[in-house]
């Protein structure tokens, strides 16, 4: 079944493609949009039929290149990858329908799309190394033609893809670096080889593949400080593309790490896992900090999936440093913990990107400044962001809520440890997980009401309208998964245990235990049930609308404008915009931060008493683009302007160099 599943995908993907190529402009996107989602049920399937089974499924294609054939070995590792694929990617296809419909939907777009939806679903899927290579560019190639997808009109569409490029061709490197070490010491390309051979690597060599795989797939996790590609690339893509990409692609960083570190290697020494852990915290509040005070939608939504991915990151670290200490079962919990968060990440982002490509394609604009009573106009679109907007600021009963009390749960009881680090890291942790939730519902309540509430700010918002019928069934289906996975995450419980069980350096027990209804943590004593939680809230909630509906049979409620203050007019220019509403906290952080802020008053020409207008500016600065990457390029950018000195054309220096070459690497091999 899961070989068929693979093929169909596979058979589904092609076909998208080949009509992409074809078909004309009205009827590709339909066609290109039904095969896409088939492709991705279809990988879906084959996922859900390893977690749910025994076995896992094993395929050979030796001559399938002529230096390295490759191999597909799916199990319940790949699979949870390839089920948050399936999750985002099927609602994102049907989405895409309607939005291509009035967007890019040149043959280029339509042939990259599918592509990019198969490459990201066979990453996990490759069972040796010329096959994760081999799909992992395919991966970056694809989703590099659809971040140029506006180009034509978008200068920043440019900038982001040079950005992009660099940034995932440099991870691939070192990628490759690290998986030829390992199939090298090994003796073969197949991860069975590798696992056989690792443990022949001495320490040192292990440490160096390790650090090597952290950076090549912590850029497409998009963690600091190798996120800079990110909150320019994924705002510039189409909404689709930027669900898929934000939800899923750049959880296939954790997947390399988690199998290159702790599957193929067998796991490493305690500080593994709390480098990883550092980032991980680091990449939290830096991505948390930057999404609060963006004013741009899809830039803020970029920005929250570094700080997504900080949390994940923080669960692998914790669970590698709870391995090696012999807390095995705590281990499990954490990994758990971080695996949940993968799912529940792809079901709410993807769902937050296709909302922010509702708003765009009924406004123009992604603005939050020049937003705002967008509920009305606009009421399918905004109740499923409100709840993508619950279910990431981890608030109950959504799922966000289940996996971050898992991670909170893990990290608590590690103390009291007999490790120092353990000790030391773990309430710091805690902290930063704690902070980083705050902050996030600020962000949320930020973005949710300055869209959707209030007033328009701007005459486009005033005439936006409700997006199209496909584009509506995306964001139906997509915040139907965020309340299935908030109510019953105990479904996910056996496909947890046997990931768990996959990673065998990292983790080998049960995390989770379950009834049905509620859930029993391994070897913890803390319990939840998602399920009498929300029906705890559903019943306050009908109290409190009840006595609120009592109230104005007895006339005691009175309806006033919200922040009336007393006045009998309220305008638009009288209502927090995105930017005053951060503004508190962007002053808690300024020693951080660094903002730069400029304020312009102009005064009336009869007199210099009265104010004619004030503009604010505010604009805040990627500090590790700032500090570490600007100076990069400009060392670089001089040596290519001191290489231009050394090319003159003249054949003679030319063969001279050659020569002057030949013979050093001559003395040197002597």
């Amino acid at each position: 079944m899961v070989g068929a599943a693979l093929a169909v995908a596979a058979v589904a993907a092609a076909a998208a493609m080949i009509a992409g190529a074809v078909l004309p402009a009205r009827s590709r996107v339909v066609w290109v949009g039904v095969c896409t989602a088939l492709c991705a049920t279809a990988g879906g399937a084959a996922a859900t039929a390893v977690l749910t089974g025994s076995s896992t499924f094993q395929a050979n294609f030796p001559n399938l290149f002529p230096l390295g054939g490759v191999r597909i070995e799916f199990d319940a590792l790949s699979a949870i990858f390839s089920l948050a694929t399936a999750i985002v990617a099927v609602p994102a296809a049907i989405y895409g329908i309607g939005y291509s419909a009035h967007g890019p939907s040149s043959r280029t777009v339509q042939i990259a799309w599918p592509l990019l939806v198969w490459s990201v679903m066979m990453v996990p899927a490759a069972g040796s190394v010329t096959g994760l290579i081999a799909f992992w560019e395919l991966m970056a190639l694809s989703s590099l033609v659809l971040v140029l997808a506006e180009h034509h009109h978008n200068v920043e569409a440019r900038s982001a893809a040079q950005w992009y490029a660099a940034m995932t061709h440099l991870s691939l490197l070192a990628i490759v670096l690290a998986l030829v070490v390992l199939a090298h010491q090994a003796g073969g390309d197949s991860f069975t080889a590798v696992r056989a051979g690792a443990g022949d690597l001495s320490p040192a060599t292990a440490s160096v593949v390790f650090l090597l795989s952290l950076v090549g797939f912590g850029a497409k996790a998009g963690v600091v400080p190798l996120h800079v590609w990110l909150p320019r690339a994924h705002p510039e893509a189409p909404s689709h593309v930027s669900a898929m990409m934000s939800g899923a692609m750049v959880a296939l960083g954790v997947y390399g790490l988690v199998r290159v570190g702790w599957d193929l290697l067998g796991g490493g020494p305690t500080w593994w896992g709390a480098v990883v852990l550092a980032i991980g915290l680091a990449s939290a509040m830096f991505g948390i900090l930057h999404a609060l005070l963006s004013s741009d939608l899809k830039r803020l939504l970029a920005y929250s999936t570094t700080e997504n991915m900080g949390l994940v990151f923080i669960g692998v670290g914790a669970a590698g440093m709870f391995a090696p200490s012999g807390n095995r079962s705590l281990a499990s919990v954490a990994l758990a913990a971080s695996m949940l968060l993968v799912i529940n990440h792809a079901a709410f982002k993807g769902l937050l990107f296709l909302g922010a490509g509702s708003i765009l394609s009924a406004t123009g604009t992604r603005d939050l400044d020049r937003l705002g009573g967008l509920a009305r106009r606009m009421p399918v679109t905004a109740a499923t962001f409100a709840i993508g907007s619950l279910a990431i600021a981890a608030l109950p009963p959504l799922n966000g809520f289940v996996s971050e009390w898992l991670l909170l749960q893990s990290l608590v009881h590690s103390l009291p440890s007999n490790a120092a680090v353990v000790a030391v890291a773990m309430p710091v942790a805690v902290a930063v997980v704690a902070l980083t939730g705050g902050l996030a519902a600020a962000t949320f309540v930020k973005a949710f009401g300055t869209t959707f509430l209030a007033m328009p700010r701007s005459v486009e918002a005033g005439q936006a309208h409700e997006s199209p019928r496909t584009m509506q069934v995306g964001l139906v289906a997509l915040s139907g998964v965020c309340v299935a996975l908030a109510l019953a995450p105990t479904a996910l419980t056996s496909p947890l245990r046997r990931v768990s069980a996959a990673v065998g350096g990292l983790a080998d027990g049960a995390p989770i235990r379950t009834n049905g209804v509620y859930l029993q943590l391994s070897g913890i004593q803390a319990g939840l049930s998602p399920l009498l939680l929300a029906t705890g809230l559903a019943v306050l909630m009908i109290a409190v609308l009840a006595v609120v509906r009592r109230g104005r049979l007895h006339r005691t409620v009175r309806d006033i404008p919200a922040w009336g203050c007393g006045r009998t007019v309220q305008t638009a220019r009288m209502e927090y915009t995105a930017t005053s509403f951060a503004e508190p906290l962007q002053r808690v952080f300024d020693d951080v931060l660094h903002p730069e802020i400029d304020i312009d008053v102009d005064h009336h020409v009869e007199s210099r008493h009265y104010v004619q207008a004030i503009r604010y500016r505010m604009k805040i600065r990627d500090g590790f683009e700032h500090r570490l990457y600007l100076p990069l390029l400009a060392v670089a950018r001089r040596w290519g302007d001191g290489a231009r000195r050394i090319q003159n054309g003249s054949i003679h220096r030319y063969l001279a160099y050659s020569l002057i070459t030949l013979i050093t690497v001559l003395v040197v091999s002597r």
